[in-house]
């Protein structure tokens, strides 16, 4: 009886691995260039990457060499981690013609210049860039007593 079922959890393993064989060896070869895919309406492409990139997003499409040479060309970002346009001999991309990462604008911490060190005050940095609030200190410093 025991060396029924063990024959038969044998049996099951070895079709089980002859079944992922055969699966690894028909699977479609990934393709050679791929495209991400934004969100919304037309889906406009945000990179290029190569076929097997790890850090192409799950909404991409397969391109030809040539689309995705031209879409190199065309301004579109290629990805900095599989550096397709180095694999398609495209190294003239540091020009600038990629667009920028991020429209928004940045903080800088500032030095509020009506505070001086000769008056024994630090100084306090300040919020500058940001609209409608020109000048609004990072912190609330309390009001000394004269």
């Amino acid at each position: 009886m025991w060396l029924v079922r063990i024959d038969a959890k044998i049996a099951a393993l070895q079709q089980r691995q002859a079944e992922a064989e055969r699966g690894r060896r028909n699977r479609p070869q990934p393709p050679e260039w791929v495209v991400e895919l934004g969100i919304g309406t037309g889906r406009p492409p945000l990179q290029v990457h190569v076929g097997d990139c790890y850090m192409a997003g799950k909404r991409r499409r397969a391109v030809g060499r040539d689309e995705a040479r031209r879409l190199l060309a065309d301004g579109l970002r290629a990805c900095t981690h599989c550096r397709p346009d180095a694999q398609l001999d495209i190294i003239d991309l540091s020009d600038g013609s990629t667009p920028p990462r991020s429209s928004r604008r940045r903080l800088k911490d500032t030095v509020d210049d009506s505070h001086s060190p000769a008056t024994g005050q630090r100084a306090r940095p300040i919020r500058t860039g940001l609209p409608g609030q020109p000048g609004r200190p990072l912190r609330h410093v309390p009001a000394q007593d004269p």
